[in-house]
C-alpha cells in the first residue's frame, strides 16, 4: 500500500485526528492541502494550519496551509482550486471539521446547533461538492467521512443536536456514494470503537482521566490510512469503525498498541457498543 505521489484536501487538521491523518498519509510522500480556521495559537488548542504543515512536511509529505471556514462555500470553492493549481489534481477528501456540544436540547441555544450544522452537515458537503469535479481524474478517488454509523435505537438518538449533526455527515457521505458509485468515486464513513485522545476528549468529556480510557490517534490514522489504499470502485458505501478496519483490512492483530494506558478499561464511543470488533481477543 502507498499513497506517494497522490493528493489529499483535508478540512479541520490543526491538530488531533486530522492531523494525524495527514500525517500517516504525508509519511508515503503524499501531497495535503489542509483547510482550517486556526492561524493563530489558541489558548486551550494545541497547534495552528501552519504547525500542523510544518509536522506534515518533516515526516515526507509537501503541505498546503490554507486558513478558512468550511462554512463558507466560496472560501472551499477557493482552497480547493488552490490545492489543484498547488499539486495538479485531488485523489483524496477527508471531511474532518467538526464542532461538539453533547448538551440537551434545553442547554444547546440555537446558535450553537446552527453552528454545529453549519461545520457538519453544510462543511461536509461543500467540500465533498468541491473536490468532487477532480476526483473524477483519479485513478483510485475516495471522499472519506469522519461520522458515525447511523444508529436508530432509541439510546442512540441522543444527545439530539450533536446526534443530527454527526449522522448528516454520514447520510451526506452515504448518498456521495450512491450518486457516484458509477463513476468509481469511494465514499465511506470511518468512526472508532472508543474515545480517542483528543483535545474534545481532554477538555469535554473528562480529563485525564477520560485520556486514559482512550486509545492513541493513530488507530484512526492507521485504519483511515487502510480505507484509503483500497480499489474505490468497489469499497464503497460502508459505515466503517477503525478497529474493524486495522483487524479486517489491514491484518492487525492486537489492538492494544494503539491504547493510552496499556490494560486500562477503554471508554465505547458514541453509537458503538464494543470497543472491539466482534470475535476479537486481545
Amino acid at each position: 500500500m502507498s499513497l506517494h505521489g497522490k493528493t489529499m484536501f483535508i478540512s479541520g487538521a490543526s491538530r488531533g485526528i486530522g492531523l494525524a491523518i495527514a500525517k500517516r498519509v504525508a509519511a508515503d510522500g503524499a501531497n495535503v492541502a489542509l483547510m482550517a480556521k486556526t492561524a493563530e495559537p489558541h489558548p486551550k488548542l494545541p497547534g495552528t494550519i501552519y504547525t500542523a504543515a510544518a509536522e506534515i512536511e518533516s515526516v515526507g509529505g509537501q503541505a498546503l496551509p490554507i486558513v478558512g471556514d468550511v462554512r463558507d462555500s466560496d472560501a472551499v470553492e477557493a482552497a480547493v482550486a488552490q490545492a489543484v493549481e498547488r499539486f495538479g489534481g485531488i485523489d483524496i477528501c477527508v471531511n474532518n471539521a467538526s464542532a461538539i456540544n453533547l448538551g440537551s436540547v434545553e442547554d444547546v441555544a440555537q446558535k450553537a446547533f446552527d453552528l454545529m450544522n453549519a461545520i457538519q452537515v453544510r462543511g461536509t458537503y461543500a467540500v465533498s461538492r468541491a473536490c468532487i469535479p477532480h476526483l473524477k481524474n483519479s485513478d483510485n478517488p475516495h471522499i472519506l467521512t469522519l461520522s458515525p454509523p447511523i444508529r436508530l435505537e432509541s439510546k442512540w438518538l441522543r444527545p439530539t443536536a450533536y446526534m443530527m449533526a454527526k449522522y448528516g455527515m454520514s447520510l451526506c457521505a452515504l448518498g456521495i456514494a450512491e450518486e457516484f458509485r458509477h463513476l468509481g468515486i469511494a465514499s465511506n464513513t470511518l468512526w472508532p470503537r472508543t474515545m480517542v485522545a483528543t483535545a474534545a476528549v481532554q477538555n469535554l468529556l473528562g480529563g485525564d482521566e477520560a485520556m486514559a480510557r482512550s486509545r492513541k490517534p493513530e488507530v484512526y490514522s492507521d485504519a483511515a490510512y487502510a480505507v484509503l489504499n483500497q480499489p474505490a470502485a468497489t469499497y464503497t458505501g460502508q459505515s466503517l469503525l477503525c478497529e474493524d478496519v486495522l483487524v479486517d483490512v489491514a491484518g492487525v492483530t492486537d489492538l492494544s498498541s494503539y491504547d493510552c494506558v496499556p490494560g486500562s478499561e477503554l471508554g465505547v464511543d458514541l453509537w458503538v457498543d464494543s470497543p472491539n470488533p466482534p470475535g476479537y481477543q486481545q
